[in-house]
Protein backbone atom coordinates (compact mmCIF):
# COMPACT_ATOMS: atom_id res chain seq x y z
CA UNK A 1 0.00 0.00 0.00
CA UNK A 2 1.05 3.59 -0.60
CA UNK A 3 2.47 5.27 2.50
CA UNK A 4 2.20 8.98 1.68
CA UNK A 5 0.29 10.75 -1.12
CA UNK A 6 0.82 14.32 -2.24
CA UNK A 7 -2.47 15.89 -3.38
CA UNK A 8 -1.68 18.17 -6.34
CA UNK A 9 -5.00 20.02 -6.32
CA UNK A 10 -7.29 22.22 -4.25
CA UNK A 11 -10.88 22.61 -3.08
CA UNK A 12 -13.45 19.85 -2.78
CA UNK A 13 -11.55 17.26 -4.80
CA UNK A 14 -8.44 17.67 -2.65
CA UNK A 15 -10.58 17.08 0.44
CA UNK A 16 -12.21 14.07 -1.22
CA UNK A 17 -8.81 12.50 -1.93
CA UNK A 18 -7.61 13.23 1.61
CA UNK A 19 -10.61 11.41 3.09
CA UNK A 20 -10.03 8.34 0.91
CA UNK A 21 -6.36 8.28 1.93
CA UNK A 22 -7.29 8.45 5.60
CA UNK A 23 -9.61 5.47 5.30
CA UNK A 24 -6.76 3.46 3.79
CA UNK A 25 -4.25 4.61 6.41
CA UNK A 26 -2.23 6.68 3.92
CA UNK A 27 -0.57 9.91 5.10
CA UNK A 28 -1.23 13.04 3.06
CA UNK A 29 0.64 16.11 1.86
CA UNK A 30 -1.36 19.17 0.81
CA UNK A 31 0.22 21.67 -1.57
CA UNK A 32 -1.34 25.10 -1.80
CA UNK A 33 -0.95 28.62 -3.12
CA UNK A 34 -0.64 31.60 -0.82
CA UNK A 35 -4.34 32.31 -1.47
CA UNK A 36 -5.34 28.83 -0.26
CA UNK A 37 -3.60 28.52 3.09
CA UNK A 38 -7.01 28.33 4.83
CA UNK A 39 -8.47 25.53 2.71
CA UNK A 40 -9.98 22.74 4.78
CA UNK A 41 -7.78 19.96 3.38
CA UNK A 42 -4.65 22.05 4.04
CA UNK A 43 -5.63 22.20 7.71
CA UNK A 44 -6.43 18.48 7.86
CA UNK A 45 -3.46 17.05 5.94
CA UNK A 46 -0.54 15.48 7.78
CA UNK A 47 1.79 17.98 6.08
CA UNK A 48 1.37 21.02 3.86
CA UNK A 49 3.68 22.90 1.53
CA UNK A 50 3.13 26.32 -0.06
CA UNK A 51 4.11 26.05 -3.73
CA UNK A 52 3.64 29.61 -4.94
CA UNK A 53 1.51 32.74 -5.31
CA UNK A 54 -2.20 32.71 -6.21
CA UNK A 55 -2.02 32.44 -10.00
CA UNK A 56 -2.38 28.82 -11.11
CA UNK A 57 0.56 29.10 -13.48
CA UNK A 58 2.76 29.95 -10.48
CA UNK A 59 1.40 27.27 -8.15
CA UNK A 60 -0.95 24.43 -9.14
CA UNK A 61 0.53 24.32 -12.67
CA UNK A 62 4.12 24.70 -11.44
CA UNK A 63 5.52 21.21 -12.08
CA UNK A 64 8.98 21.77 -10.51
CA UNK A 65 7.39 23.16 -7.33
CA UNK A 66 5.07 20.15 -6.99
CA UNK A 67 7.88 17.65 -7.60
CA UNK A 68 10.06 19.47 -5.05
CA UNK A 69 7.25 19.34 -2.49
CA UNK A 70 6.99 15.57 -3.01
CA UNK A 71 10.74 15.21 -2.57
CA UNK A 72 11.05 17.25 0.63
CA UNK A 73 8.06 15.53 2.29
CA UNK A 74 9.04 11.99 1.27
CA UNK A 75 5.80 11.29 -0.59
CA UNK A 76 5.73 8.15 -2.71
CA UNK A 77 2.80 9.07 -4.98
CA UNK A 78 1.04 12.11 -6.43
CA UNK A 79 -2.71 12.36 -7.04
CA UNK A 80 -3.60 15.10 -9.57
CA UNK A 81 -7.39 15.16 -8.94
CA UNK A 82 -9.16 16.76 -11.93
CA UNK A 83 -8.34 19.92 -13.84
CA UNK A 84 -4.92 21.57 -13.50
CA UNK A 85 -2.27 18.93 -14.38
CA UNK A 86 -4.50 15.85 -14.25
CA UNK A 87 -4.37 15.22 -18.02
CA UNK A 88 -0.91 16.63 -18.65
CA UNK A 89 1.22 13.82 -20.06
CA UNK A 90 4.45 15.73 -19.44
CA UNK A 91 3.54 16.02 -15.75
CA UNK A 92 2.73 12.31 -15.46
CA UNK A 93 6.03 11.49 -17.16
CA UNK A 94 7.97 13.86 -14.89
CA UNK A 95 6.33 12.41 -11.78
CA UNK A 96 7.34 8.85 -12.65
CA UNK A 97 10.83 9.77 -13.92
CA UNK A 98 11.39 11.50 -10.57
CA UNK A 99 10.70 8.25 -8.76
CA UNK A 100 7.09 8.82 -7.69
CA UNK A 101 3.89 6.97 -8.58
CA UNK A 102 1.43 8.94 -10.70
CA UNK A 103 -2.11 8.10 -9.61
CA UNK A 104 -3.59 7.90 -13.07
CA UNK A 105 -2.85 6.44 -16.50
CA UNK A 106 0.59 6.18 -18.06
CA UNK A 107 1.90 9.26 -19.87
CA UNK A 108 1.65 7.58 -23.28
CA UNK A 109 -2.03 6.78 -22.67
CA UNK A 110 -2.77 10.39 -21.70
CA UNK A 111 -1.05 11.57 -24.89
CA UNK A 112 -2.93 9.04 -27.01
CA UNK A 113 -6.34 10.06 -25.69
CA UNK A 114 -5.51 13.75 -25.34
CA UNK A 115 -5.20 14.21 -29.09
CA UNK A 116 -8.66 13.85 -30.55
CA UNK A 117 -7.47 12.43 -33.87
CA UNK A 118 -5.26 9.73 -32.32
CA UNK A 119 -7.98 9.01 -29.76
CA UNK A 120 -10.60 8.53 -32.45
CA UNK A 121 -8.26 6.29 -34.43
CA UNK A 122 -7.56 4.17 -31.34
CA UNK A 123 -11.28 3.89 -30.58
CA UNK A 124 -12.13 2.89 -34.13
CA UNK A 125 -9.52 0.13 -33.90
CA UNK A 126 -11.12 -0.94 -30.60
CA UNK A 127 -14.58 -1.06 -32.27
CA UNK A 128 -15.96 1.86 -30.25
CA UNK A 129 -18.71 3.67 -32.26
CA UNK A 130 -17.53 7.13 -33.36
CA UNK A 131 -19.12 10.22 -34.90
CA UNK A 132 -18.83 10.12 -38.72
CA UNK A 133 -16.08 12.45 -39.85
CA UNK A 134 -12.56 12.84 -41.19
CA UNK A 135 -10.19 10.05 -40.20
CA UNK A 136 -7.45 12.59 -39.63
CA UNK A 137 -6.69 16.31 -40.00
CA UNK A 138 -8.73 18.37 -42.44
CA UNK A 139 -6.92 18.20 -45.82
CA UNK A 140 -5.25 21.30 -47.23
CA UNK A 141 -6.83 20.82 -50.66
CA UNK A 142 -10.08 22.80 -50.85
CA UNK A 143 -11.80 20.39 -53.23
CA UNK A 144 -11.02 17.50 -50.87
CA UNK A 145 -12.45 19.50 -47.97
CA UNK A 146 -15.66 20.22 -49.83
CA UNK A 147 -16.03 16.60 -50.91
CA UNK A 148 -15.42 15.37 -47.37
CA UNK A 149 -17.98 17.77 -45.89
CA UNK A 150 -20.54 16.74 -48.50
CA UNK A 151 -19.92 13.05 -47.77
CA UNK A 152 -20.36 13.58 -44.01
CA UNK A 153 -23.40 15.80 -44.54
CA UNK A 154 -24.12 19.29 -43.21
CA UNK A 155 -24.19 20.56 -40.56
CA UNK A 156 -20.65 19.62 -39.64
CA UNK A 157 -18.40 20.76 -36.80
CA UNK A 158 -14.75 21.76 -37.10
CA UNK A 159 -12.76 20.78 -33.97
CA UNK A 160 -9.22 21.40 -32.77
CA UNK A 161 -7.34 18.20 -31.90
CA UNK A 162 -6.12 19.75 -28.66
CA UNK A 163 -9.37 21.52 -27.81
CA UNK A 164 -11.73 21.10 -24.90
CA UNK A 165 -14.24 22.85 -22.67
CA UNK A 166 -16.09 24.23 -25.66
CA UNK A 167 -13.06 26.01 -27.14
CA UNK A 168 -11.61 25.21 -30.53
CA UNK A 169 -14.82 24.21 -32.29
CA UNK A 170 -17.12 25.79 -34.86
CA UNK A 171 -20.36 24.59 -36.48
CA UNK A 172 -20.72 24.93 -40.28
CA UNK A 173 -24.18 24.77 -41.86
CA UNK A 174 -23.33 25.36 -45.52
CA UNK A 175 -20.43 24.95 -47.93
CA UNK A 176 -20.00 28.73 -48.36
CA UNK A 177 -18.84 29.03 -44.72
CA UNK A 178 -16.53 26.00 -44.66
CA UNK A 179 -13.09 27.49 -45.36
CA UNK A 180 -13.61 30.61 -43.25
CA UNK A 181 -14.66 28.40 -40.32
CA UNK A 182 -11.64 26.13 -40.76
CA UNK A 183 -9.24 29.08 -40.72
CA UNK A 184 -10.94 30.71 -37.73
CA UNK A 185 -10.82 27.44 -35.77
CA UNK A 186 -7.16 26.94 -36.68
CA UNK A 187 -6.27 30.44 -35.48
CA UNK A 188 -8.20 30.02 -32.25
CA UNK A 189 -6.63 26.60 -31.63
CA UNK A 190 -3.12 27.90 -32.26
CA UNK A 191 -3.62 30.73 -29.78
CA UNK A 192 -5.31 28.61 -27.11
CA UNK A 193 -3.52 25.26 -27.38
CA UNK A 194 -0.37 25.88 -29.43
CA UNK A 195 -1.65 23.39 -32.02
CA UNK A 196 -3.59 24.44 -35.12
CA UNK A 197 -4.52 20.95 -36.36
CA UNK A 198 -8.28 20.58 -36.87
CA UNK A 199 -10.60 17.80 -37.98
CA UNK A 200 -14.18 17.50 -39.20
CA UNK A 201 -17.19 15.63 -37.79
CA UNK A 202 -20.92 15.33 -38.33
CA UNK A 203 -22.76 17.80 -36.10
CA UNK A 204 -25.60 16.08 -34.27
CA UNK A 205 -28.70 18.27 -33.88
CA UNK A 206 -30.28 17.04 -30.63
CA UNK A 207 -27.76 14.80 -28.87
CA UNK A 208 -27.56 13.89 -25.23
CA UNK A 209 -24.22 13.67 -23.43
CA UNK A 210 -23.86 10.20 -21.94
CA UNK A 211 -20.61 8.88 -20.50
CA UNK A 212 -19.40 5.54 -19.15
CA UNK A 213 -17.17 5.22 -16.08
CA UNK A 214 -14.38 2.65 -16.29
CA UNK A 215 -11.80 1.17 -13.93
CA UNK A 216 -8.75 -0.79 -15.05
CA UNK A 217 -5.59 -2.14 -13.44
CA UNK A 218 -2.12 -2.81 -14.82
CA UNK A 219 -2.80 -6.55 -14.90
CA UNK A 220 -5.26 -6.44 -17.81
CA UNK A 221 -8.49 -6.28 -15.80
CA UNK A 222 -11.11 -3.69 -16.76
CA UNK A 223 -14.75 -3.05 -15.88
CA UNK A 224 -17.38 -0.41 -16.51
CA UNK A 225 -19.51 1.11 -13.76
CA UNK A 226 -22.56 2.08 -15.84
CA UNK A 227 -23.37 5.40 -17.43
CA UNK A 228 -24.11 8.98 -16.45
CA UNK A 229 -26.23 11.61 -18.22
CA UNK A 230 -24.50 15.01 -18.30
CA UNK A 231 -26.69 16.74 -20.88
CA UNK A 232 -27.68 19.70 -18.70
CA UNK A 233 -24.92 22.07 -19.82
CA UNK A 234 -24.16 25.74 -20.33
CA UNK A 235 -21.41 26.69 -22.79
CA UNK A 236 -20.21 23.08 -22.84
CA UNK A 237 -19.82 23.11 -19.05
CA UNK A 238 -21.83 20.55 -17.09
CA UNK A 239 -24.34 21.89 -14.57
CA UNK A 240 -26.28 18.78 -13.47
CA UNK A 241 -25.30 15.10 -13.78
CA UNK A 242 -27.25 11.94 -13.02
CA UNK A 243 -26.89 8.18 -13.04
CA UNK A 244 -28.12 6.02 -14.54
CA UNK A 245 -29.09 7.90 -17.71
CA UNK A 246 -32.87 8.09 -18.23
CA UNK A 247 -34.12 5.88 -21.03
CA UNK A 248 -30.96 3.79 -21.50
CA UNK A 249 -31.87 0.11 -21.57
CA UNK A 250 -30.07 -2.76 -19.86
CA UNK A 251 -29.15 -4.08 -23.30
CA UNK A 252 -27.60 -0.76 -24.36
CA UNK A 253 -25.72 -0.48 -21.05
CA UNK A 254 -24.30 -3.98 -21.35
CA UNK A 255 -23.36 -3.53 -25.03
CA UNK A 256 -21.56 -0.20 -24.74
CA UNK A 257 -20.17 -1.10 -21.32
CA UNK A 258 -18.49 -4.17 -22.78
CA UNK A 259 -17.14 -2.12 -25.68
CA UNK A 260 -15.48 0.47 -23.41
CA UNK A 261 -14.07 -2.15 -21.03
CA UNK A 262 -12.60 -3.98 -24.02
CA UNK A 263 -11.15 -0.69 -25.29
CA UNK A 264 -9.42 -0.16 -21.92
CA UNK A 265 -7.70 -3.50 -22.32
CA UNK A 266 -6.82 -2.67 -25.91
CA UNK A 267 -4.98 0.55 -24.98
CA UNK A 268 -3.55 -0.87 -21.71
CA UNK A 269 -5.45 1.66 -19.64
CA UNK A 270 -4.69 2.03 -15.93
CA UNK A 271 -6.88 3.68 -13.29
CA UNK A 272 -10.22 5.49 -13.47
CA UNK A 273 -11.42 7.02 -16.72
CA UNK A 274 -14.51 8.10 -18.60
CA UNK A 275 -15.65 7.46 -22.17
CA UNK A 276 -17.83 10.36 -23.32
CA UNK A 277 -20.48 9.83 -26.00
CA UNK A 278 -23.07 11.84 -27.84
CA UNK A 279 -26.32 9.86 -27.96
CA UNK A 280 -29.00 10.47 -30.58
CA UNK A 281 -31.77 8.30 -32.02
CA UNK A 282 -30.67 5.26 -30.04
CA UNK A 283 -27.04 5.43 -31.21
CA UNK A 284 -23.84 6.19 -29.26
CA UNK A 285 -21.00 8.20 -30.82
CA UNK A 286 -17.63 8.45 -29.03
CA UNK A 287 -16.31 12.02 -28.65
CA UNK A 288 -13.44 11.76 -26.15
CA UNK A 289 -11.97 9.94 -23.18
CA UNK A 290 -11.16 11.74 -19.94
CA UNK A 291 -8.09 10.07 -18.47
CA UNK A 292 -8.79 11.15 -14.91
CA UNK A 293 -11.38 11.28 -12.17
CA UNK A 294 -14.51 13.22 -13.17
CA UNK A 295 -16.20 15.98 -11.18
CA UNK A 296 -19.39 13.91 -11.35
CA UNK A 297 -17.92 10.65 -10.03
CA UNK A 298 -20.12 10.71 -6.86
CA UNK A 299 -23.31 9.79 -8.74
CA UNK A 300 -21.62 6.61 -9.95
CA UNK A 301 -20.40 5.86 -6.43
CA UNK A 302 -23.91 6.18 -5.05
CA UNK A 303 -25.57 3.81 -7.54
CA UNK A 304 -22.78 1.20 -7.50
CA UNK A 305 -21.42 1.41 -3.94
CA UNK A 306 -17.86 1.62 -5.30
CA UNK A 307 -15.44 4.21 -3.87
CA UNK A 308 -13.69 5.35 -7.05
CA UNK A 309 -10.92 7.30 -5.30
CA UNK A 310 -10.02 4.32 -3.13
CA UNK A 311 -9.90 2.20 -6.26
CA UNK A 312 -7.54 4.72 -7.88
CA UNK A 313 -5.21 4.45 -4.89
CA UNK A 314 -5.31 0.64 -4.85
CA UNK A 315 -4.65 0.37 -8.58
CA UNK A 316 -1.76 2.85 -8.32
CA UNK A 317 -0.27 0.67 -5.59
CA UNK A 318 -0.21 -2.24 -8.06
CA UNK A 319 -3.23 -4.10 -6.69
CA UNK A 320 -5.48 -6.15 -8.93
CA UNK A 321 -9.10 -5.05 -9.23
CA UNK A 322 -11.10 -7.02 -6.70
CA UNK A 323 -14.38 -5.96 -8.33
CA UNK A 324 -15.75 -8.11 -11.13
CA UNK A 325 -18.16 -6.89 -13.80
CA UNK A 326 -20.92 -9.09 -12.38
CA UNK A 327 -20.53 -7.25 -9.04
CA UNK A 328 -21.70 -3.99 -10.63
CA UNK A 329 -25.46 -3.86 -10.19
CA UNK A 330 -26.78 -0.28 -10.21
CA UNK A 331 -29.40 0.47 -7.59
CA UNK A 332 -31.62 3.54 -7.37
CA UNK A 333 -30.92 6.91 -8.95
CA UNK A 334 -28.40 9.66 -8.11
CA UNK A 335 -28.29 13.34 -9.11
CA UNK A 336 -25.50 15.89 -8.66
CA UNK A 337 -25.82 19.68 -8.77
CA UNK A 338 -22.64 21.70 -9.13
CA UNK A 339 -22.72 24.61 -6.70
CA UNK A 340 -20.86 27.62 -8.09
CA UNK A 341 -19.96 30.99 -6.60
CA UNK A 342 -21.62 32.97 -9.37
CA UNK A 343 -24.59 35.17 -10.12
CA UNK A 344 -27.48 32.79 -11.03
CA UNK A 345 -28.70 35.17 -13.76
CA UNK A 346 -25.55 36.63 -15.33
CA UNK A 347 -23.15 33.81 -14.34
CA UNK A 348 -20.55 36.39 -13.32
CA UNK A 349 -18.15 34.98 -10.69
CA UNK A 350 -18.93 35.97 -7.11
CA UNK A 351 -15.82 35.55 -4.95
CA UNK A 352 -15.77 36.86 -1.38
CA UNK A 353 -16.29 35.93 2.25
CA UNK A 354 -18.95 33.39 3.17
CA UNK A 355 -20.69 34.90 6.19
CA UNK A 356 -23.12 32.04 6.84
CA UNK A 357 -23.17 28.44 5.69
CA UNK A 358 -25.53 25.55 6.34
CA UNK A 359 -25.21 22.24 4.50
CA UNK A 360 -28.38 20.24 3.84
CA UNK A 361 -28.74 16.75 5.27
CA UNK A 362 -31.04 13.79 5.62
CA UNK A 363 -31.34 10.34 4.13
CA UNK A 364 -29.56 10.01 0.79
CA UNK A 365 -27.98 13.50 0.83
CA UNK A 366 -24.23 14.01 0.30
CA UNK A 367 -22.29 17.27 0.17
CA UNK A 368 -18.76 17.34 -1.27
CA UNK A 369 -17.45 20.81 -0.43
CA UNK A 370 -14.47 22.58 1.10
CA UNK A 371 -16.31 25.73 2.18
CA UNK A 372 -17.25 26.81 5.71
CA UNK A 373 -18.51 29.95 7.47
CA UNK A 374 -15.90 32.77 7.29
CA UNK A 375 -14.09 31.08 4.41
CA UNK A 376 -13.17 33.51 1.64
CA UNK A 377 -13.68 32.26 -1.92
CA UNK A 378 -10.67 33.52 -3.91
CA UNK A 379 -11.08 35.08 -7.36
CA UNK A 380 -8.25 33.14 -8.98
CA UNK A 381 -9.79 29.72 -9.65
CA UNK A 382 -12.85 27.90 -10.97
CA UNK A 383 -16.07 29.13 -9.38
CA UNK A 384 -17.25 25.70 -8.19
CA UNK A 385 -17.42 25.64 -4.39
CA UNK A 386 -19.06 22.26 -3.94
CA UNK A 387 -21.31 19.52 -5.18
CA UNK A 388 -24.69 18.54 -3.78
CA UNK A 389 -25.51 14.90 -4.49
CA UNK A 390 -28.61 12.88 -3.62
CA UNK A 391 -29.62 9.24 -3.99
CA UNK A 392 -33.11 7.78 -4.07
CA UNK A 393 -34.76 4.47 -4.85
CA UNK A 394 -35.94 5.93 -8.18
CA UNK A 395 -35.50 9.08 -10.26
CA UNK A 396 -38.63 10.82 -8.98
CA UNK A 397 -37.52 10.32 -5.38
CA UNK A 398 -34.05 11.66 -6.24
CA UNK A 399 -35.52 14.73 -7.97
CA UNK A 400 -37.73 15.56 -5.00
CA UNK A 401 -34.90 14.89 -2.56
CA UNK A 402 -32.59 17.21 -4.48
CA UNK A 403 -35.20 19.95 -4.56
CA UNK A 404 -35.57 19.70 -0.81
CA UNK A 405 -31.82 19.70 -0.25
CA UNK A 406 -31.38 22.79 -2.40
CA UNK A 407 -34.07 24.50 -0.34
CA UNK A 408 -32.13 23.71 2.85
CA UNK A 409 -28.77 24.89 1.54
CA UNK A 410 -27.67 28.28 2.89
CA UNK A 411 -24.63 30.15 1.54
CA UNK A 412 -24.60 33.86 2.43
CA UNK A 413 -22.09 36.61 1.75
CA UNK A 414 -21.65 35.60 -1.89
CA UNK A 415 -23.99 34.75 -4.73
CA UNK A 416 -24.44 31.13 -5.84
CA UNK A 417 -26.27 29.26 -8.61
CA UNK A 418 -28.57 27.49 -6.13
CA UNK A 419 -31.63 29.39 -7.47
CA UNK A 420 -30.82 28.16 -10.99
CA UNK A 421 -30.45 24.58 -9.78
CA UNK A 422 -33.86 24.78 -8.10
CA UNK A 423 -35.38 25.99 -11.40
CA UNK A 424 -33.84 23.02 -13.18
CA UNK A 425 -35.15 20.52 -10.62
CA UNK A 426 -38.72 21.75 -11.12
CA UNK A 427 -38.50 22.10 -14.91
CA UNK A 428 -41.12 19.81 -16.53
CA UNK A 429 -38.90 18.70 -19.44
CA UNK A 430 -35.97 17.86 -17.17
CA UNK A 431 -38.23 15.99 -14.76
CA UNK A 432 -39.52 13.94 -17.66
CA UNK A 433 -35.92 13.04 -18.59
CA UNK A 434 -33.96 12.90 -21.82
CA UNK A 435 -33.31 16.61 -22.49
CA UNK A 436 -30.50 17.27 -24.98
CA UNK A 437 -27.25 19.23 -24.50
CA UNK A 438 -28.81 22.43 -25.93
CA UNK A 439 -31.88 22.46 -23.70
CA UNK A 440 -30.55 24.57 -20.81
CA UNK A 441 -29.06 27.27 -23.02
CA UNK A 442 -32.33 27.56 -24.93
CA UNK A 443 -34.24 27.77 -21.66
CA UNK A 444 -31.92 30.53 -20.46
CA UNK A 445 -32.20 32.41 -23.76
CA UNK A 446 -28.54 31.90 -24.62
CA UNK A 447 -29.27 30.40 -28.06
Amino acid sequence: MLKKVLIANRGEIALRILRACRELGIKTVAVHSTADRDLKHVRLADESVCIGPPRSIDSYLNIPAIISAAEVTGADAIHPGYGFLSENADFAERVESSGFIFIGPRAETIRLMGDKISAKDAMQQAKVPCVPGSDGPVPEDKDECLAMAKRIGYPIIIKATGGGGGRGMRVVHQAEDLFRSIEMTRSEAKAAFGNDVVYMEKYLIHPRHIEFQVLADQHGNAIHLCERDCSMQRRHQKVVEEAPAPGITEEQRARIGKVVADACRKINYRGAGTFEFLYENGEFYFIEMNTRLQVEHPVTELITGVDLVKQQLLVAAGEKLQIKQEDIRPHGHAIECRINAEDPDTFAPSPGKITRYHAPGGLGVRVDSHIYADYTVPPYYDSMIGKLIVHGEDRLTALNRMNGALTEMIVEGIKTNVPLQRRIMTDPAFRQGGTDIHYLEKKLGLQ
